[in-house]
């Protein structure tokens, strides 16, 4: 059955990171606006930073991140001073010293930085900012760049929690994606985390792959398993060639069509759950006794743009290139080329390229949209309560989700609505119902599944 809904309904939707979603971000020119948003922080909530390396050894094909390709390490070492810069310009800009709950280095490859750099970029934060008690400081690994002493640097600066990309362990098909990494290299890379006191680990995944079946992607998991992650992230492979592309390097020819997707990621979904993972959302697996699951739990899961989180924290700071940053007034993204980031710190100014201001609507819909996303429930009463609404509010959305029902993607109770199982790998679908920003403007999505 899935397979057959897959086919209806794997249409271009966004991955609701955020609510209004990035392509509806718009052109800024100047960051006056971004300064006040700081300076009306209240210090007595935690601050989330996200901190963006923009570079890699070598392209993976399948990469949808904002990266590039260097051999070389001084374009590296420029760039990490240019992210110190940022720092200390954003924490000038803050009404007093702010506590962290939690910092995620993305990419692009973070781990390509030198021992120094990132001894020195962790050295600032800790200069400039206090952390919580039990703040998460995480970062994303490429296996292939991270030696024994890299390792122990990752620890000695703080690091308590480190994902790795690994995507598939098939040699067919790492050699498709330009990515070759054996299982023993993995497994060397997790020893020494683990040695380092670097216990908490995630895996990345992913389906929908050139050569990719099910046998591939089953082996994949088990092999995984055996490494005994925390959390497994599995994503399915968007090809966007129009906007990626060293995409075009993949043979369109050798991807699984749309419904072997499908069986791919309900396949993938049932060898996890019988692992004894506990299925998060719409991609993310942990262990029991995982944060992660236990905030499902309770109802305290999270979404932003890192995926599914635990960061409870109501401010988010995008630092470095094409980073994004959520405020109570809305979002801002930073300048997506590295020349312009850098010349604009040294400038001393904060390199903001786009923003969008949220509306009170847009606040209500990223809620049910957030609520959908994690929970795959939400009751329409409690959300007209909760913020004055009449009675009805949602009464157009609701019809629309009746014909959506009759497919047995979700019920609906009166105002309440439960995604099915069925459902719950087209949630994007049920989500896109609330995105009042969909269909207008330029922005590409990748499909559903």
């Amino acid at each position: 059955m899935i397979t057959a809904l897959a086919e209806k309904y794997n249409a271009p939707v966004p991955r609701y990171t955020s609510y209004p979603t990035a392509p509806h971000f718009r052109p800024v020119e100047d960051a006056d606006f971004y300064s006040d948003w700081l300076r009306r922080l209240d210090p007595s909530e935690p601050l989330s930073l996200y901190l963006h390396v923009p570079f890699c050894k070598e392209m993976c094909w399948y990469c949808g991140c904002n990266t590039k390709v260097t051999r070389k390490y001084d374009p590296v070492a420029d760039y990490a001073a240019a992210l110190r810069r940022e720092i200390a310009l954003i924490a000038e800009q803050l009404p007093d010293r702010f506590t962290v709950s939690h910092i995620h280095w993305g990419g692009g490859t973070p781990s390509i930085l030198s021992a120094e750099d990132f001894e020195a970029t962790m050295g600032l934060l800790g200069d400039l900012f206090d952390y919580t008690p039990n703040a998460e400081r995480a970062i994303e690994i490429d296996p292939r760049t991270a030696d024994p002493e890299k390792i122990a640097v990752l620890a000695r600066s703080g690091i308590n929690r480190a994902s790795l990309g690994i995507q598939d362990f098939s040699h067919k098909v790492q050699a498709a994606i330009n990515r070759v990494q054996s299982f023993g290299l993995t497994y060397q890379v997790v020893k020494a985390l683990r040695a380092n006191g670097i216990e908490q680990l995630n895996f990345d995944l992913m389906y929908g792959l050139p050569h990719q079946d099910v046998a591939a992607l089953r082996k994949t998991i088990e092999l995984s398993h055996e490494l005994r992650p925390n959390r497994i992230a599995l994503f399915g492979y968007a090809h966007v060639p129009w906007m990626k592309s060293h995409m075009k390097m993949i043979n369109e020819a050798d991807l699984p069509s749309g419904s072997e997707r499908a069986e791919q990621a309900l396949v993938a979904a049932d060898c996890l759950k019988e692992l004894g993972y506990v299925q998060i959302g719409l991609d993310h697996f942990a262990r029991p006794d995982d944060p992660m699951a236990i905030a499902l739990g309770m109802n305290n899961l999270k979404r932003n743009f890192q995926g599914y989180t635990t960061d409870s924290a109501q401010n988010l700071i995008g630092l470095g290139a094409s980073s994004i940053g959520m405020l109570p007034q809305g979002y801002v993204q930073n300048v997506t080329s590295v020349h312009e980031y850098k010349r604009a710190v040294a400038n001393k100014g904060l390199p903001i390229a786009k923003a969008v201001a949220v509306t009170e609507d847009d606040r209500i819909r990223r809620y049910i949209i957030e609520r959908l996303m994690c929970d795959l429930s939400v009751d329409f009463a409690e959300v007209e309560t909760r913020n004055n609404l009449p009675s009805g509010s949602f009464q157009t959305e609701l019809e629309a989700l009746s014909i959506l029902a009759e497919d047995g993607l979700l019920s609906l109770k009166g105002a309440k609505i439960e995604i099915t199982e069925t459902g719950r790998f087209l949630v994007r679908t049920i989500c896109a119902v609330f995105d009042t920003y969909l269909g207008k403007g330029a922005g590409q999505h990748s499909r559903t599944i």
